[in-house]
């Protein structure tokens, strides 16, 4: 990974800078997630979700919020390992935490004018209300098919472990 493109914000600093970004008439789009191994359909739904836009912010759950979540077995990578894989990312400008098991609150108080999550969310997005109630846009982008953690982590885990000579 090269140097860092994005930057890592603090909540209060997020919200400091989208009241910046929205008075520069920029289109700030939301998304989160644990992406607790990044693979190309992560990469993807970034690159769309950027697109749909002028500033894209990834939230990452914390590690306490991915073990709540996905188990004591989670996360592979920890949470400041992961903000590193995502501020070095093309398609995302801001990074940050959150500890809660679902981003609502932060989503409320950013505000973005599109909330993105992947179709496999289709059913609960957190903070759609809030951004609808803002005259925000909510989406739900079709996932890259062959593509999820638990299922790369699966057929890790499915794989008869090489045998060494000793």
């Amino acid at each position: 990974m090269g140097l860092p493109r994005a930057r890592f914000y603090s909540r209060e600093e997020l919200v400091a800078a989208r009241n910046g970004w929205k008075q520069q008439g920029k289109r700030v789009v939301f998304t989160n997630g644990c992406y607790d191994l990044l693979h190309p359909g992560h990469v993807r739904l970034l690159e769309r979700a950027r697109s749909m836009g002028d500033v894209l912010i990834l939230a990452l759950n914390t590690d306490a919020s991915v073990q709540r979540l996905k188990g004591p077995s989670r996360p592979l990578l920890s949470q400041q390992e992961r903000v590193a894989q995502a501020m070095a990312l093309e398609a995302v400008d801001a990074v940050t935490l959150f500890d809660e098991d679902t981003p609502r609150e932060l989503i409320a108080a950013v505000l973005p004018d599109v909330l993105i999550k992947g179709a496999d969310w289709a059913h609960f997005i957190a903070g759609r209300e809030e951004v609808e109630a803002a005259g925000g846009q909510v989406l739900a982008l079709p996932l890259e098919p062959g593509y999820s953690t638990t299922g790369i982590v699966e057929e890790i885990l499915r794989r008869p472990a090489e045998t060494v000579s000793p």
